[in-house]
């Protein structure tokens, strides 16, 4: 058995030694730390518990709420399924995480991963939630050299022979902390490590050098316009996103569609959302999203008259940050913001 200092351990939440984590609590950290790191999801975390303290007040709770507590965190799907799931549990589950592999995996935004989490570590089932960490220790214990991701079935197979009936939730956070904090991608401890004696790359000489990674596919980039509005008052229209797809369900300052060949984009104004006499401002908005880059003209009015606008409304500017805008968006309002005597 690895050994384990549950005070030591990255995750969000903490229990005391000896003490089964909280399901709820786990389920949430898990979530959030998707493609997400400890340090970004920490404030997010403690603020969802402290709004929502049990998985009943998550699912009462109105989900463009869910949303707004959750923007800026990125992969905003997760947060819909967050909510999904959280009703679910209170619809068919009587408020309770069910507690076996199967039933975990029917639940919305839970996959292979998250449910062997919570069944391990909340329900202390020898179940194996293979993240990142653990991959890198088990293709180092064992020297495997298949590139990722295709080495990916083989590295779950070798660690579920390794997952022990005692204490497997124990065990799984161990190897998580071992990867995290003495397996490390760069520069192992292996003089510290409590498998080094084991260790088939570390005895062959490769142990930085794995696990081994495919050469990365370039990431393309997409462009678009976006569309800054101003009523009256000096409101900004914002424009609801459809549910599914990229921030599916976020509020956004209209944009046009993203496409990666600038030239069929056509005429920016013709998505525009309102009829108007729209002006260009200086520069470019520039955003990462996983799979690719995005670059953002801005153009800019002011109106003088309002109408109704499906999935549209004005939004006072002092009230931006209560929005629940993503990032990208809060890119745009901050450019348009700083480029204010132009165009308006």
């Amino acid at each position: 058995m690895l050994w384990y200092d549950r005070n030591r351990r990255h995750l969000p939440w903490r229990a005391a030694p000896g003490q089964t984590p909280d399901p709820y609590h786990v389920w949430l950290s898990e979530i959030m730390l998707q493609q997400t790191t400890v340090v970004a999801v920490g404030p997010y975390f403690k603020r969802f518990l402290a709004r929502w303290p049990s998985v009943a007040g998550l699912a009462a709770a109105p989900l463009d709420e869910v949303l707004i507590e959750w923007a800026g965190l990125g992969y905003y799907a997760r947060a819909r399924n967050l909510h999904k799931c959280a009703v679910t549990i209170v619809e068919h589950h009587g408020g309770c995480f069910p507690d076996s592999e199967p039933a975990l995996l029917a639940l919305p935004g839970i996959g292979v991963y998250t449910a062997a989490a919570i069944a391990a570590i909340a329900f202390d089932h020898p179940a194996t939630p293979v993240d990142g960490n653990f991959e890198r220790v088990m293709a180092r214990l064992h020297a495997v050299e298949q590139p990722m991701p295709a080495a990916k079935p083989r590295l779950r197979d070798l660690a579920a022979a390794l997952t022990p009936t005692h204490r497997p939730g124990d065990y799984a956070q161990a190897v998580m902390d071992l990867g995290a904090t003495v397996c490390t991608p760069r520069n192992p401890k292996c003089m510290i490590c409590p498998w080094s004696a084991a260790c088939a790359a570390r005895m062959a000489g490769v142990a930085e050098a794995l696990p081994r990674k495919a050469p990365k596919k370039r990431k393309p980039t997409r462009h678009g316009t976006a569309f800054w509005c101003l009523n009256p008052e000096g409101d900004v229209l914002l424009r609801r996103r459809p549910p599914s797809g990229l921030l599916g369900g976020m509020m956004e300052i209209p944009s046009t569609v993203w496409v990666e060949d600038p030239h069929k984009e056509g005429a920016a104004t013709s998505q525009a959302p309102i009829l108007a006499d729209w002006h260009p401002l200086p520069g470019l908005v520039r955003h990462t999203f996983t799979h690719f880059h995005l670059e953002l003209r801005v153009m800019a009015t002011r109106i003088e008259t309002v109408g109704d606008m499906a999935n549209a409304r004005w939004h006072p500017i002092a009230g931006l940050g209560r929005a629940g805008l993503p990032s990208v968006m809060i890119k745009i309002a901050r450019h348009a913001l700083s480029h204010a005597g132009h165009g308006l």
